[in-house]
C-alpha cells in the first residue's frame, strides 16, 4: 500500500494494521515529523519515501527520498500497489485522491477535503472512507429502507463554554479537546463544528441523496445511527480508535477482535444534545450545503484562509464561521463542471478572500 500521511494519527494507526497483518507498505508520504518517519522506514522498509520539506532530505534515512506534492502524485501514478491510504490534511489531499483512482487504486480516505470539494468528480465507488462516523454508517447499513442517518459530534473544546466567551477563544483554547487529542486543524474545526459539516456532506457522496443529520453525544462512544422507515434505529458503539474501520479497509473482511468491546455498564449514561447555532454558528449552513453539495470547496476554502488568518491572530475564533457564511453568499452561484474547475475555484476563493 501507500500510505499518505504516515506519522499522523490515522498514519501511526494504519501502519499498526499493516505490521498485524504483514502488509507490505510500498511508500510511506509525511510532512515533519522526521524521527518519527525514520522509525517507520526501518520497521516497515518501504520502497520510496516522500516529505513535504526537499531542505529536510538529508534527515531521512533512506536511499530514494523525493519532495513535494508533484512527487506524491507522480509516485502514486507509478506504484504497482493496489491501495492507497490517504490521511493528508486539507485540500492538498484532493490531487492524490484522484491521482490514485485514475489509476485504478482503492482509496481508504480520512482526507475529508476529496470529497468535500470534489466528490462529484471522484469515482466513488473505489473509495473507503475511514473516518468512524462513515465506517459506522456503512457498517449499519442493510437491505432495509431508510428514513434518515445521524453522525454524532463531541462537541469539540468550547461545548460546556459561555457562549458570550467564545468571541474571546484563543488558539490554545481551541486545542482543550474533551475526549482526545489531534492535530491543530481538525481540533480547530472539532470546535467551530466545521468537521462534522463536512462529514455530513461526504456522506452525502458516499451514500447518496437523504436525510442526514448530526447530534452533540459527549462521551464519544456511539459514532453513527441509522433511521428506518419501519421506526427502528440502529445504533454504531464502539471505542474511539481508528484501527477498526482502518483493518476493514485494507483486508475487506475481520475475523478476529481489533477492539475491546464497550461495556455498557461501565459507561454508565450517555449524554446526547442537539447542535445549537449559537455556539456553532456554521451550523446555520448545514441544509444549503446539503442541498447544493457542489459548494463544499467554497466552504472548504474559506475554512482553510480563515483558519490560517485565525493562527497568525488576524481574526477571531467567531470569524471563522463569519467568513464561512460570506464566502458561500458571495460564491453561491458557482458549479464547476470538472474536478480542473474545482482547483481553479479554489485559488480564486483564495486570492479574493
Amino acid at each position: 500500500m501507500i500510505v499518505l500521511g504516515s506519522t499522523g494519527s490515522i498514519g501511526v494507526n494504519t501502519l499498526a494494521i499493516a505490521e498485524r497483518f504483514s502488509l507490505n507498505v510500498d511508500v510511506l508520504v509525511a510532512g515533519n515529523n522526521i524521527p518519527l518517519l525514520n522509525k517507520q522506514i526501518a520497521k516497515h522498509n518501504p520502497r520510496v519515501v516522500i516529505i513535504a520539506d526537499k531542505k529536510r532530505i538529508h534527515e531521512v534515512n533512506h536511499s530514494n527520498v523525493l519532495s513535494g506534492e508533484d512527487a506524491i502524485e507522480r509516485t502514486i501514478l507509478q506504484s504497482q500497489s493496489e491501495f492507497v491510504v490517504n490521511a493528508l490534511v486539507g485540500f492538498l489531499g484532493l490531487r492524490p485522491t484522484a491521482a490514485a483512482l485514475k489509476s485504478g487504486k482503492k482509496v481508504a480516505l480520512a482526507n475529508k477535503e476529496s470529497l468535500v470539494a470534489g466528490g462529484a468528480f471522484l469515482d466513488r465507488s473505489r473509495i473507503v472512507p475511514i473516518d468512524s462516523e462513515h465506517f459506522g454508517l456503512w457498517y449499519l447499513l442493510q437491505e432495509r429502507p431508510v428514513e434518515s442517518m445521524t453522525i454524532t459530534a463531541s462537541g469539540g473544546a468550547f461545548r460546556d463554554w459561555p457562549l458570550e466567551k467564545l468571541e474571546s477563544a484563543t488558539l490554545e483554547d481551541t486545542q482543550k479537546h474533551p475526549n482526545w487529542s489531534m492535530g491543530q486543524k481538525i481540533t480547530i474545526d472539532s470546535a467551530t463544528m466545521v468537521n462534522k459539516l463536512f462529514e455530513l456532506l461526504e456522506a452525502r457522496w458516499l451514500f447518496g441523496e437523504g436525510s442526514y443529520d448530526a447530534i452533540i453525544e459527549t462521551r464519544s462512544i456511539i459514532h453513527a445511527l441509522i433511521n428506518f422507515k419501519d421506526g427502528s434505529t440502529t445504533a454504531h458503539i464502539a471505542h474511539t480508535d481508528m484501527k477498526l474501520p482502518i483493518a476493514y479497509a485494507l483486508l475487506g473482511k475481520v475475523k478476529e477482535q481489533i477492539l475491546k468491546p464497550v461495556d455498557l455498564v461501565e459507561v454508565g449514561t450517555l449524554e446526547f444534545r442537539a447542535i445549537d447555532p449559537k455556539r456553532y454558528p456554521v451550523w446555520e449552513i448545514k441544509e444549503e450545503l446539503l442541498k447544493h453539495p457542489h459548494l463544499g470547496v467554497v466552504v472548504n476554502a474559506a475554512n482553510e484562509v480563515a483558519i490560517e488568518r485565525f493562527i497568525s491572530k488576524e481574526i477571531g475564533f467567531l470569524d471563522i464561521p463569519r467568513l464561512i457564511v460570506w464566502a458561500l453568499e458571495r460564491y453561491h452561484d458557482k458549479k464547476p463542471a470538472s474536478l480542473e474547475d474545482v482547483f481553479l475555484l479554489d485559488a480564486q476563493i483564495r486570492r479574493e478572500l
